[in-house]
């Protein structure tokens, strides 16, 4: 059983940044892709970017290409989400997830994820 656990959500004025961490337990870990996920108000849980386990494909949603980067340390277990250029659009519950295999843009394809921390951009 692969547990999550995040953090670095906030608040942030329109145009700064963040940087979210997913520190990953438990289970098998190797091979694991992760990925980050993200749902504002009213809306439905999106795609925002994933990484391989070896690091060497990421891949990102269009609305957030050129401002986030998605990266991780094996070493610790650890994924990141550096988030510049800040929108109010970003405003959203963030989560952190992982799937054994190769890195995916369906939510429902991802087996473990964190409990979410808020990030809110104010204009």
């Amino acid at each position: 059983q692969v547990q999550l656990v995040e953090s670095g959500g906030g608040l942030v004025q329109a145009g700064g940044s963040l940087r979210l961490s997913c520190a990953a337990s438990g289970g098998a870990l190797r091979a694991y892709t992760m990925g980050w996920f993200r749902q504002g108000p009213g809306k439905e849980r999106e795609f925002v970017a994933a990484i391989s386990w070896i690091g060497d494909i990421a891949d990102y949603a269009d609305s957030v290409k050129g401002r986030f980067t998605i990266s991780r340390d094996k070493a610790k277990n650890t994924g990141y989400l550096q988030m510049n250029s800040l929108k109010p659009d970003d405003t959203a519950v963030y989560y952190c997830e992982t799937r054994y295999g190769s890195t995916r843009r369906l939510n429902t394809e991802y087996a473990y994820w964190g409990q979410g921390p808020q990030v809110t951009v104010s204009s």
